[in-house]
Formats: structure tokens, C-alpha cells, sequence
């Protein structure tokens, strides 16, 4: 069986993780084998890079950032991703490289083409199958998050007009395999809209009638 790799993108507060539990769950229940991930993160090496990543004491260069997070996507790539695809497993990544163009490119203003090339080198050239994104503006997420009490971390510290570059670039994202959804709607709303989105994608995969 053929395995399907699935990212879930958005700005802060966008309700990704959320997401990701619930997707995780329908396609267990469709009988097909989930691994769920997040980035940076997924292996001792990334989880060690993430939080170098977001410690607001450490603040990191931007182009350390870079560094910090293609570091921990190469590991998860070759340890995690790569083999759970080929035995037939569904991978949902919370962020992947996306995120790299929202926030290094158009949040930091870095060179794209040099990142874009980095990213290639550090991917081997891997590409999600699909990339579900929860388009949120800016004051919405960060709402969200003040409500939960979350404490924010150094990416979720930068400045209003650094999120708005981050919000725009997510909104204008095209591609192979890229959905955009509504993230202001109710997370039953979302929930279903992705889900129809990647249930379709399963059924067209083994050729059968939709999962439901």
C-alpha cells in the first residue's frame, strides 16, 4: 500500500496540533497506519534543535534559525518520514516546508533562493502530498493563544508586522497538493473539511470507494 505524506500548515494559533489529533484519529479508525510528527522535532537530534530554536534567552541569529531548524528537518526526513511513507504509513507533519517560506523568507526576509536550496539539500528534494493550510489572521491566532494562557516562545515573541508577513505568505501559498482552509470556522468545521480532503486522497490511492 502506497504511504501518504500530509502537512498541516498555518501561523501561530492556527490550530495545526489540534488538527493533527484529530486527523490522527480517522485515518487509525480507516484502518490505516498513522505517524504523526511536528517540526522542528520527531528525533533526539531535531527535538534538541527545536528547542534551541524557540528559546527566546538563546535568540538566534536569523540565519542560525535556518540552520537550527533544516538541521532537525533532515534528521526527521531521513529517520522518520522517508521509512514511514515507504512501509505505507500516512505521516502528518505539523509544519514543514511551508512554514520555512512564511517565516524564513517572507518573516525574516532571507534570501529565497539560497534557502530554497538548503531546504532541497536538507529534504533530498521530499515534498508533502498534501499540504492543508488553516489561514488565520494574524490577531486572530495570537488571540487564541492568549486565551489559552500559552506562554509564547521566541518565534510567537516576534512583532506584529513580522506575523503579518507570516499570515500573507501562508494565504498566497499555491502548489501541487496544497488546500486551503478556512481556520476561522469551528474546529468540528475544519476538522471535516480536512478530512474530506484526505479521505479522498486515501480512496483515490487503493482505488476503492471513498473512506468515510
Amino acid at each position: 500500500m502506497d504511504g501518504l505524506f500530509v502537512a498541516i500548515e498555518g501561523p501561530e494559533g492556527a490550530g495545526k496540533s489540534s488538527l493533527a489529533r484529530a486527523l490522527s484519529t480517522h485515518i487509525a479508525a480507516a484502518g490505516r497506519q498513522v505517524v504523526a510528527v511536528r517540526e522542528p522535532g520527531g528525533t533526539p537530534v531535531a527535538e534538541a534543535a527545536r528547542a534551541a530554536f524557540l528559546d527566546p534567552a538563546l535568540d538566534a541569529a536569523p540565519l542560525a534559525e535556518v540552520f537550527l531548524l533544516l538541521a532537525a528537518r533532515a534528521d526527521l526526513v531521513e529517520k522518520v518520514i522517508r521509512p514511514a511513507v515507504a512501509r505505507g504509513a500516512v505521516v502528518l507533519c505539523d509544519r514543514f516546508d511551508l512554514s520555512t517560506e512564511a517565516y524564513q523568507i517572507a518573516g525574516r526576509g532571507l534570501d529565497a533562493a539560497a534557502i530554497r536550496a538548503a531546504n532541497r539539500l536538507a529534504t533530498g528534494g521530499l515534498r508533502p502530498d498534501l499540504t492543508l493550510v488553516l489561514d488565520v489572521p494574524a490577531a486572530v491566532g495570537r488571540a487564541r493563544q492568549a486565551a489559552q494562557g500559552k506562554v509564547p516562545d521566541r518565534m510567537e515573541q516576534a512583532n506584529a508586522e513580522f506575523h503579518e508577513r507570516v499570515v500573507a505568505a501562508f494565504q498566497v501559498a499555491t502548489g501541487p497538493g496544497v488546500v486551503h482552509l478556512d481556520g476561522t470556522k469551528t474546529p468540528a468545521t475544519v476538522e471535516q473539511a480536512a478530512w474530506d480532503v484526505v479521505s479522498a486522497r486515501l480512496a483515490k490511492q487503493s482505488g476503492a470507494a471513498r473512506v468515510q
